[in-house]
């Protein structure tokens, strides 16, 4: 059975169990830029995972916890800039401790990380959906229940697959 977690038009599959689940609202591009909301065609590993402690458990033993002030730099001007950042941050950001529970739990890809380049996109995670159908920003959001199976299933190095043939 693959480890490979790939993106199909029905969800997202990992060996023979499939999950629905949204994807940015640009649709899947090869040629992803910053703020374009789409989800990048490509080989992405798994890098991270992080996680809100106040609201939920460990949930697995390579977890790493999103801490007041925690931000995910999208500032293309900046040096870290697609990285984990803490506040106050006067570059351009995203806001890890949401308080909706979007990012409750965030596995993290190696999407244009550990070096990136400047307007090429940032932070693709999957990560917990808004509601069936409503696109991201560019990641891919799972129901929580299956997001939570996933992430027990899956360890840093798992490849998540986009592939070309879904580009629009």
């Amino acid at each position: 059975m693959t480890t490979d977690l790939v993106l199909t038009r029905v969800g997202l599959r990992l060996g023979r169990r499939c999950w629905p689940c949204t994807i940015g609202r640009g649709g899947i591009r090869s040629d992803k830029r910053e703020g374009d909301g789409a989800t990048p065609v490509g080989c992405h590993h798994i890098v991270g995972l992080l996680y809100r402690p106040d609201r939920l458990a460990l949930p697995v033993d390579w977890a790493t916890p999103i801490r007041p002030g925690d931000l995910w730099s999208d500032d293309e001007t900046r040096p870290d800039y697609n990285s984990l950042v803490k506040g106050p941050y006067a570059g351009r950001h995203e806001v890890l401790r949401r308080a909706d529970r979007l990012y409750d739990v965030v596995l993290l890809t190696d999407w244009n990380w550990p070096k990136a380049t400047p307007g090429r996109g940032s932070a693709i995670f999957l990560h917990r959906w808004r509601r069936p159908g409503h696109p991201t920003e560019g990641c891919i959001a799972l129901r929580p229940d299956h997001l939570g199976k996933l992430i027990r299933a899956i360890r840093p190095g798992h490849r998540l697959i986009v592939p070309q043939a879904l580009a629009g």
